[in-house]
């Protein structure tokens, strides 16, 4: 419903600016961009953020979580990405579970424990299986070919108005409020989108309480640490995990508090333990070259460390 009121939203600055005929035109611009993405979201974004494919050979700790956990939520695998980036962040992307994708910056992997990092990869596939990647991308790019028309409008219609001053200033409110309202619009897909997420991750990994205690870490560093893509371009912030470089007011997700608390409220409803003790970090280096001496099954439990 939201998404067809963003739809909707498109048409209507086209109808202002171009009459029916601009209606028309909006609805074919939106259809097409719809079908583009549907067919190449997930190239798009993992192209944009120059990540790698990994597997079982080239990152078997990370690889072989990410299977566990697929498994475990009955999805089919996804591929699996790894971007070479200190900035501690993960997303999900792909039309449908079948053809999906998930990544994760090395930044995280470095950062969070086995636990921590199961709880954030629970919370790709929880979008996954929510059907929310294809979602996210074309709110996006609607959003976009929104504020895109508003400023053409601005040039292009406001020196041919017909009407006189009236149809001038009906041209600029529709520039100011058409953004501006898609971004609306934008903020309530993905707020709703990321407390499902938050939900279907603890369902999946079993550990709200890592899932809390990885956003909790993440969090404030995502806010430190640069995101060139993010910096680039703005609509990509609603992909990841956590926000980056914004206030709460204009943000695509809820406060992390927030977040946080819901966790914690679903860890007692599902009485799930306390975290007490800290596993460590997954590796996000590539596998050695030399082979490893003993045999080890591709679902062995991770490393942890001495002590």
């Amino acid at each position: 419903m939201l998404l067809s009121a963003l739809t909707a939203l498109f048409m209507a600055l086209g109808y202002t600016l171009g009459g029916s005929g601009g209606a028309v035109i909006a609805l074919l611009v939106a259809a097409g961009m719809n079908l583009f993405t549907f067919w190449n979201a997930d190239r798009i974004v993992l192209s944009m953020h120059h990540a790698r494919e990994v597997d079982a050979t080239s990152a078997p700790e990370f690889y072989n979580l990410v299977a566990e956990l697929a498994q475990r939520a009955k999805l089919p695998m996804p591929r699996v990405y790894l971007i070479d980036e200190p900035h501690p962040n993960a997303f999900a992307t792909g039309r449908d579970p079948q053809h999906a994708a998930v990544a994760a910056t090395t930044g995280l992997l470095s950062m969070l424990s086995r636990d921590e990092v199961a709880g954030v990869m629970a919370h790709e596939l929880g979008h996954v299986r929510n059907r929310d990647t294809l979602i996210m991308t074309m709110v996006a790019t609607i959003a976009g070919a929104i504020s895109m028309l508003a400023n053409f409008g601005l040039f292009f219609r406001g020196g041919h108005n017909e009407n006189g001053h009236s149809n001038m200033v009906a041209t600029l409110l529709a520039v100011i409020v058409a953004p501006f309202a898609a971004m609306i619009v934008q903020m309530a897909i993905s707020r709703t989108r990321e407390y499902g997420a938050d939900a279907a991750g603890a369902e999946i990994s079993g550990n709200p309480r890592a899932l809390a205690s990885a956003l909790a870490k993440i969090s404030g560093r995502a806010e430190m640490i640069p995101n060139p893509v993010a910096e680039r371009n703005p609509a990509a912030a609603q992909l990841y995990i956590v926000p980056v470089h914004v206030s709460e007011l204009f943000s695509t997700h809820p406060a992390t508090e927030k977040r946080i608390a819901a966790l914690e409220d679903l860890a007692q409803d599902m009485g799930a333990p306390v975290i007490t003790q800290r596993a460590s970090a997954l590796s996000p280096a590539p596998a050695p070259v030399t082979p490893l001496k003993r045999k080890s099954s591709a679902l062995d439990p991770l490393r942890r460390d001495r002590g």
